[in-house]
């Protein structure tokens, strides 16, 4: 951090200690305050329209979001609550953002809001239809390798890491010396939560900037049924410990065509909410690696429902005080997609640097090259040339909706397969997406003509016209 982002850091760390204690006794007067503050620190960052919202929904007493963000201040520890707000507020949300969109013009490439990486290929679970388990002990990113990555993605305004695996807890020690080491970053590790136990919820709580997001899929016979049994209990169990011990947390759901009627239930998102996760991650199933079950991809009618169910749970009237997000369905909401550096990348536990977290090609390691020199490599390149993939955004994917895409970005660029068990040419992985991006077309259109969409051509994404 400069001398000048750390004062600022102090002086908004002062700012959120006084107003903590006085939002509880006056929600309406000093929520809508807090916008203010915000508004005004932002300093045009971002559109007025999120704060006017933000405002709109902190003088509503009967608003799911003002219920949302009392929830926080009540659950969540005054401390770590304090540190998180600086690291996505200040650090990812104003000195962040004005580095990614300078830099993104500096260099002509794509610079992402958020980082992706896996400090580990193992699991301790064999869940179907994920690669993951297949991997085994087999690869692992340094703590150094680690610290250059954060160092790098800082030097170009990223400040946002979600660690994924694998299973990234078998590396909690490590993990936590990163947050530690870079309090102006926000931490999200996407967990099975089987080791997740009070002393590590206690470390949580001290470094402040670390969140969880714990797989589940529904009721216990639905989660199990792909993640083993007893899974269900054990992640239940960890949500108890991480409520009693007041850290911040949410949830991971991969929603497929057998899960989906139990992961959109009501009952589901408010039992969640009830064991006090504070927002939820869909992902649609992804047909990826040897073990990939193209059987389990949601049918063209869940779908829709999907599209449906997420607009209604997220309105302030019918909602339900947790944030949901889906990064299939929302494509609307951010130009299409956001992988290949537009918004994020992936490096996996060998150091590759992929476009995506479901695709696993490369033409670019961190132990050979930064990742500045990746961005501006022919892989991420025709990224950053050919996005958005499709008009319509409900069809973002180049891989699940546009597999056409992804074969000739592949052939193009002749980058590599990096799957750590079992190379797949990029025809074998699309094609198991072909018949779903042929039955999905028609729905996608007829919702994107039948619905209103907002414009996200707007200064916070860069769309290529």
């Amino acid at each position: 951090m400069t001398i000048r982002e750390k004062l600022e850091r102090a002086a908004l760390g002062s700012v959120f200690s006084l107003l903590y204690a006085v939002i509880r006794k006056n929600p309406e007067k000093n929520l809508i305050r807090l916008a203010n503050l915000a508004e005004k620190l932002a300093g045009g960052v971002f559109h007025k329209k999120y704060f006017e919202a933000f405002r709109h929904g902190a003088a509503d007493a009967e608003n799911v979001w003002r219920q949302w963000a009392l929830g926080l201040l009540r659950d969540v520890d005054k401390h770590a609550l304090k540190r998180m707000v600086l690291a996505i507020g200040l650090g990812a949300g104003v000195h962040g953002t004005r580095a990614v969109r300078e830099n993104r013009e500096k260099y002509g490439c794509n610079v992402p809001f958020t980082i992706l990486f896996d400090p580990t290929s193992a699991c301790n679970l064999h869940c179907k239809g994920c690669w993951s388990a297949e991997y085994g002990h087999k690869h692992s990113l340094t703590l150094d390798e680690m610290r250059s990555i954060i160092a790098q993605g800082k030097m170009l305004g990223t400040h946002n890491y979600m660690l994924t695996g694998g299973e990234p807890l078998l590396r909690k020690a490590d993990i936590l010396t990163l947050c530690r080491e870079n309090p102006d970053c926000s931490f999200l590790a996407y967990t099975n939560a089987t080791l997740v136990d009070v002393a590590f919820c206690e470390d949580i709580r001290r470094v402040g900037n670390l969140a969880l997001a714990l797989s589940i899929e529904g009721t216990p016979e639905s989660n199990d049924a792909r993640r083993g049994e007893g899974a269900y209990a054990k992640t239940a169990e960890a949500m108890h410990l991480l409520r009693e011990n007041r850290c911040l947390f949410g949830i991971s759901v991969c929603y497929t065509r057998d899960n989906f009627d139990s992961v959109t239930g009501d009952a589901f998102l408010q039992d969640m909410i009830a064991k006090g996760a504070k927002f939820a991650l869909y992902f649609h199933y992804m047909p990826v690696g040897k073990s990939a079950v193209p059987a389990l991809l949601p049918t063209p009618d869940q779908r829709k429902r999907m599209y449906h169910w997420l607009r209604r749970t997220r309105n302030g009237k019918t909602g339900n005080p947790i944030f949901v997000l889906d990064f299939q369905n929302d494509g609307e909401y951010v130009g299409g997609c956001i992988a290949g550096g537009r918004n994020y990348f992936h490096i996996n536990s060998a150091g590759d640097i992929e476009p995506c977290v479901f695709i696993h090609y490369s033409d670019s390691n961190v132990r050979r090259d930064t990742l500045l020199e990746a961005l501006r490599k022919p892989l991420f390149t025709a990224y950053y040339h050919n996005q958005p993939f499709n008009d319509n955004h409900l069809r973002p994917c180049p891989m699940l909706e546009n597999p056409e895409c992804l074969r000739k970005i592949i052939t193009q660029t002749g980058a590599s397969s990096t799957d750590l068990i079992a190379p797949e040419s990029a025809d074998t992985l699309c094609a198991r997406c072909d018949c779903y991006a042929a039955d999905w077309q028609a729905t996608a259109e007829e919702l994107w003509t039948d619905n209103p969409h907002p414009s996200p051509k707007t200064q916070y994404w860069r769309d290529r016209m």
